[in-house]
């Protein structure tokens, strides 16, 4: 390839006009590109060294829509220009071999006409020469001389002597191909300042790849200022290197303005392309029309994509089965979309294809590009292109009838679809040969059958056969042009197999309305059943089932129902006046077949039940205003054969009617009340006459069990009887049966007692002297007592509080509701004797020597003993005075709160002994 230089206005050919590198055989041909409105013819000699190579050579154009080239290498401009039209990308000129094909490479690239004649008229100030190396990438190293591989510094004063000058150079950039195989280090420019003349100069370079990471890979001779390449470049790690030269002198002192240097990675064909996945998956649906988008495959290159290193091409290499054709698909070369270009994709025939997808750069040339393959796979996918087959036409079965949920028949079929999707599976419909509706056809999803099932009980006296029509169909329509074949329909032929038939009661349940109070052996009604076998020659007996109150009687050949007993409305088998009854009625079939059948009877009512009080038994109080008790009368007959009713009095017993009086409230109530003011406790008997209103009116005496009894102020019943009226439990009654047998042991051991206790009380008065007894004295004290009750004295309760009993057994009736409760009292030492006892101390002292002396006489410390004041009475018993065996220190204080009446008796039984 040649060695080119830009000059002029525009652009500058450098090269041998016959091969030859001499100075004096160069060629300037000048072409300017205006960036202004007016246009200029513009022209520009390429020429390139042939190197010994005698073919003719053909030029080609990268842009011809803005430029042309004509075959003696003279480059034209096409259009008018302007500096925003301008192309970013450099113009690429290619040079073909036309005997060996082979090809070079030359960058053209274009700038603004004013930096040309600036840069022209520099150079020629400063008579140093501009070069800008175009490489072909990949081809072998070019020829340069090495006169022209120099940059010199702008002079400083460039302002002075060109006018337009505003700013150093813009050198333009070093284009240096990548991979480049040495030898190393590889000269690329030279650097030189016009002062090296005058003196010695140094020369350095700084930037990312030189002082900078990725150090080391340019160097340069501080001396010659010559620019080097240090190693091989990777333009897919780093496209471009931007560097700054400077030229310093022995001092350091800077003598030239820095220059920066921009240096191209120039890219080569070596990365192949790369699919990004090594196996495509597509889809597409069989019967597509040509035309049909089916995938897209993409495969990248790191070379340039600017130029054709990077550039890629598609196409398909091979496809797998070649059926019907095989070329069923065609590839976008550029984009990598897959689409189809043949017709004839049936997923029955062919299900999948396999293509080989090959990529290649330098836009698909077989020759220089590389290329990388990958494999997409196409799958065909179902259509509802089938319909469903029947494997027969004609499909036969049986069922017994009155079954139902039974499967008749399997009807088969055949689906060429794919199995198991919405184009295979089928759905069956009867069209035909079921106006009722007894047959239904679901589908196995298993298999795909029709199941034909029977649905409602089939009748073999009414219908012996069926002739059904069943079509099958998918669950998604066929695809459009495919109509239903013939073989989509089949007949199904059902033969009814003939069963013994319970027989049935006509009508169930049977209504039949009778008069309560039938009589035995009376006929009620007959109560039949059908036999649905006609074509069985059968006979049916009856009996009866359920006959809860046992009133009926069935004649087990005709079921001619009669009674047996009275038929009682009022009876509790009877719920709202009506009596079910079941019977049975069985053929003599093989086996034998039986129904049932109820009969209900509904009882009207009549006048057989005469009225009774309610509530039988009552309480009122002895002494309570008013003293009156509500009832009603109960009648189980119905109205009008029940209220209102008439309530009176019986005439015996004579009291009733002087003690008691009725009155009627309403039809059904009336009110009882006592005519006296007092009546004692007790239980009474009120017979009371209750007549209903039927017709021929029924009477009946009830008696009415009321029970007087003293109540409290609220109007409660306070005796035991009261109590006892309560319902009590099992439980409860048992306890208290046993508390009664264990009191009744009481009652009889302390009779036992009082009986030793009477014996010592006769053989203890024969010490007494009469003259001197003083109990008439003491218990003299009738005012206080509760009437009768205080002459009943006994004498045994005045013993010692020590020995006495307690509370809990002393019978029911001893004590008086008011006498203080009884505790046992402490053991007191023995108080010393009284100076002065007077006669009663006599007296008590000679009963105490007495008993002491008598072995027989029990351990009281008295020979008087001193009854209650009554039963009821709420006073303590009494010890003895000036005890000697207790009661010395007893505290008797407690006296003060029974009033005025014991207070002298505290005051003189608790005292000091002063």
């Amino acid at each position: 390839i040649s060695v080119f230089q830009v000059w002029g206005g525009m652009f500058g050919v450098w090269g041998g006009l016959t091969g030859k590198h001499t100075h004096t055989q160069r060629n300037y041909t000048k072409m300017f590109l205006s960036v202004q409105i007016c246009v200029y013819v513009c022209v520009y000699g390429l020429v390139f060294v042939s190197c010994g190579r005698g073919g003719l050579m053909r030029f080609e154009c990268s842009n011809p829509s803005d430029f042309r080239i004509e075959a003696d290498g003279v480059l034209y401009a096409a259009r008018t220009l302007q500096r925003s039209t301008l192309p970013v990308s450099p113009l690429l000129i290619t040079a073909s071999d036309t005997a060996t094909q082979q090809q070079w490479v030359a960058q053209v690239r274009l700038i603004d006409s004013r930096w040309a004649e600036q840069t022209h008229h520099a150079i020629h100030h400063s008579r140093h020469k501009l070069q800008i190396i175009t490489v072909q990438e990949g081809a072998v190293p070019p020829v340069m001389s090495k006169d022209l591989k120099e940059i010199a510094f702008p002079p400083r004063n460039m302002d002075s002597q060109l006018k337009r000058m505003k700013r150093d150079w813009v050198i333009p950039p070093i284009n240096v191909p990548e991979n480049s195989r040495g030898p190393f280090p590889q000269e690329l420019v030279r650097i030189r300042s016009d002062h090296d003349k005058n003196r010695s100069l140094r020369y350095s370079v700084t930037g990312p790849g030189a002082d900078q990471p990725p150090t080391g890979i340019f160097i340069i001779d501080p001396i010659s200022g010559e620019l080097s390449v240090n190693k091989p470049l990777d333009r897919e790690h780093i496209p471009n290197f931007h560097l700054r030269a400077h030229a310093v002198d022995l001092n350091g002192n800077q003598v030239e303005n820095p220059i920066d240097i921009v240096i191209n990675v120039i890219d080569m064909n070596d990365n192949r392309p790369e699919f990004t996945h090594q196996i495509w998956n597509g889809t597409v649906p069989e019967g597509s029309k040509p035309g049909s988008f089916v995938m897209t495959v993409t495969a990248v290159d790191k070379d340039d994509p600017k130029t054709a290193n990077g550039m890629l091409r598609y196409k398909i290499l091979s496809q797998n089965p070649e059926s019907p054709t095989s070329n069923m698909f065609t590839i976008n070369n550029k984009t990598g979309g897959i689409i189809t270009v043949a017709a004839g994709l049936d997923r029955e025939k062919v299900p999948q294809y396999t293509l080989i997808i090959q990529a290649s750069d330098m836009e698909g040339n077989p020759m220089y590009g590389l290329s990388n393959t990958a494999t997409a796979v196409i799958r065909v996918t179902d259509i509802n292109d089938n319909p469903p087959e029947f494997t027969a036409e004609t499909f036969f079965g049986e069922v017994p009838e009155n079954r139902v949920n039974v499967i008749v028949a399997n009807l088969t079929v055949t689906d060429k679809d794919q199995p198991n999707t919405l184009a295979w599976n089928a759905v069956y419909k009867i069209t035909g040969g079921d106006p009722t509706g007894r047959f239904s056809v679901p589908t196995d999803p298993t298999t795909n059958e029709g199941l034909v099932t029977v649905v409602k009980p089939i009748d073999y006296e009414t219908s012996r056969t069926y002739v059904l029509t069943v079509e099958a169909r998918n669950e998604v329509p066929l695809a459009k042009g495919i109509h239903t074949p013939r073989q989509s329909t089949a007949t199904v032929s059902i033969r009814v197999i003939d069963v013994n038939e319970s027989p049935y009661f006509e009508p169930n349940p049977k209504f039949i309305r009778l008069e309560e109070g039938m009589m035995p052996d009376s006929t009620l009604t007959t109560f039949s059943a059908q036999d649905p076998d006609r074509f069985m020659q059968q006979t049916i007996r009856y009996s009866k089932l359920s006959d809860p109150a046992n009133w009926l009687r069935i004649d087990t050949n005709t079921g001619r129902i009669t009674t047996i007993a009275i038929l009682d409305r009022e009876s509790p088998y009877v719920k709202n006046n009506l009596y079910n009854a079941t019977f049975l009625a069985t053929d003599n079939g093989i086996p034998p077949a039986s129904g049932t059948g109820t009969l209900q009877i509904f009882l009207l009512d009549i006048n057989d039940n005469a009225p009774r009080v309610s509530p039988q038994e009552v309480e009122i109080c002895e002494k309570p205003d008013p003293n009156a008790i509500n009832i009603t009368a109960f009648d189980g007959d119905l109205s009008p054969n029940a209220g209102p009713f008439a309530f009176e009095l019986a005439n015996r017993p004579a009291d009733v009617r002087r003690n008691w009086t009725i009155t009627r409230i309403s039809g059904d109530y009336a009110q009882v009340s006592l005519k006296i003011g007092f009546l004692e406790s007790g239980i009474y008997e009120i017979p009371i006459i209750i007549t209903d209103s039927g017709n021929l009116p029924m009477s009946n005496t009830s008696y009415l069990r009321i029970k007087v009894c003293q109540c409290d102020i609220n109007g409660d019943c306070t005796d035991q009887q009261h109590i006892m009226a309560a319902g009590l439990g099992t439980g409860a009654i048992i306890s208290i049966l046993l508390c009664i047998i264990i009191l009744l042991i009481l009652v009889l051991m302390f009779v036992v007692w009082m009986k030793r206790r009477d014996k010592e009380r006769q053989a203890k008065q024969l010490l007494i002297d009469p003259e001197d007894d003083v109990r008439d004295n003491i218990l003299k004290y009738d005012e206080e007592g509760g009437g009768e009750e205080d002459q009943d004295y006994d004498l045994s309760q005045l013993q010692q509080p020590d020995t006495i009993e307690p509370d809990a057994i002393k019978p029911v009736g001893i004590r008086r509701l008011d006498e203080r409760p009884l505790h046992p009292e402490p053991q007191y030492p023995m108080r010393s004797a009284a100076p002065h006892p007077g006669d009663i101390g006599d007296f008590i002292n000679e009963g105490l020597k007495a008993a002491d002396n008598d072995p027989t006489a029990p351990p009281y410390d008295s020979l008087l003993v001193f009854d209650y004041e009554g039963s009821g009475s709420t006073a303590g018993s009494l010890s003895s005075l000036n005890s000697s065996s207790s009661g010395g220190d007893q505290d008797y204080d407690y006296l003060n709160d029974w009033g005025p009446r014991f207070r002298k008796l505290a005051d003189m039984y608790g005292g000091s002994d002063d």
